[in-house]
């Protein structure tokens, strides 16, 4: 039997932690979020990083431009039995509801085509800079709701950097930063004005890359304060970077 099949999610754990973390959740700034360490298995985890390919190990999306250099895939044929099952398990009930429980947002519907999502690997002098999502799934016609980023990256150090920052409504300033270390997860809201990204160029050694998975969820509408006209990722520039107050809009997130 595969051990992979002793890793099935706890559903009364999540659901206790849910429970404990809603009202952290909602009053987060700069937008709902929350940060979670150790939610998962860390054998499991650890077999996902053993299988996870390298940069020139499968046929990787590359992004390398002024807004985004990374690398992406979303074929489960690229990867290996253990992120698959735990990819799964991450867009089944017993996680929709403990999302559910956490945010507050009912209805959440996952993606099995993993639709920007999947595994993201960002190699020395890489980065993504801050921006917001784009905010209707292509294929399916629905809201997105919310964005999951689970980090595999053991021995991460501080120098490195890697940081996911989450940026105020009005990109004054930079609310948090959220050191991408191994079995560290991010929750959040994703609205027109959630903006966050990894902006800084990745300063780990040559032979370590920042490796995530990321899972996006879906709603059948969105609250009327909420709604805007579909659109791809907007880019926007901090203030370091000399803001031209409008923010650039690409869809690269939709290839």
């Amino acid at each position: 039997m595969n051990t992979i099949e002793y890793y099935c999610l706890d559903a009364a754990s999540l659901q206790q932690a849910a429970e404990r973390l809603h009202e952290q959740y909602c009053d987060a700034v700069p937008f709902p979020h929350i940060v979670i360490d150790g939610l998962f298995s860390e054998e499991q985890l650890r077999g996902v990083l053993r299988e996870f390919p390298e940069p020139g190990q499968i046929d990787w999306n590359q992004f390398a431009n002024r807004e985004e250099r990374k690398l992406a895939s979303t074929a489960e044929s690229q990867m290996g039995e253990a992120t698959r099952f735990l990819l799964y398990q991450l867009n089944s009930s017993t996680f929709i509801n403990f999302l559910e429980t956490l945010t507050g947002i009912d209805g959440l519907i996952p993606d099995p085509h993993f639709w920007g999502g999947g595994l993201h690997q960002i190699t020395r002098g890489g980065y993504l800079k801050i921006h917001a999502d784009f905010n209707v799934h292509e294929k399916l016609r629905l809201d997105r709701r919310l964005n999951l980023l689970l980090y595999l990256n053991e021995d991460w150090k501080e120098e490195y950097g890697g940081h996911l920052e989450l940026w105020n409504r009005d990109m004054s300033r930079c609310e948090k930063r959220v050191l991408p270390i191994f079995n560290r997860c991010v929750v959040f809201n994703t609205t027109d004005y959630s903006y966050h990204g990894h902006p800084e160029p990745l300063d780990c050694p040559a032979s370590l890359t920042r490796k995530s998975l990321a899972l996006y969820y879906y709603s059948n509408g969105r609250p009327s304060e909420e709604n805007s006209n579909a659109h791809g990722t907007w880019f926007k520039k901090r203030p370091s970077e000399k803001l031209g107050g409008i923010p650039h809009r690409l869809r690269s997130l939709f290839r």
